[in-house]
């Protein structure tokens, strides 16, 4: 699958790769093109996955806020109930298109 934004992908892995949680598919860190997020500062905790990290997707002056988020350590009942580790793994929305 792929993560699209501003016509260049951001990310790309074999769907078996990704894992799925409430409607968004989070792809692994190291399929992610990090060097176009920058981490944002907008806070937010999932009462259920843990503390999130926000990024605002970046490319020279083109920015889109807080289009990509990860739970770098999220808590243990949220990996039991996935059932699988999905610590650092990053979901898009709004101006990214995921595809197959």
């Amino acid at each position: 699958m792929k993560a699209v934004w501003n016509g260049q992908t951001v990310a790309e892995a074999p769907t078996e790769d990704l894992i799925y949680i409430e409607q968004n598919w989070y792809f692994p860190p190291s399929s992610v093109k990090t060097e176009l997020l920058r981490e944002s500062p907008t806070p937010y905790t999932c009462p259920w996955k843990g503390v999130c990290q926000y990024y605002d997707i970046a490319e020279g002056d083109n920015v889109s806020q807080d289009n990509a988020w990860a739970y770098p350590e999220p808590y243990e009942s949220a990996i039991e109930k996935v059932h699988k580790d999905f610590s650092g793994y990053v979901a898009f929305w709004r101006d990214v298109t995921v595809t197959e």
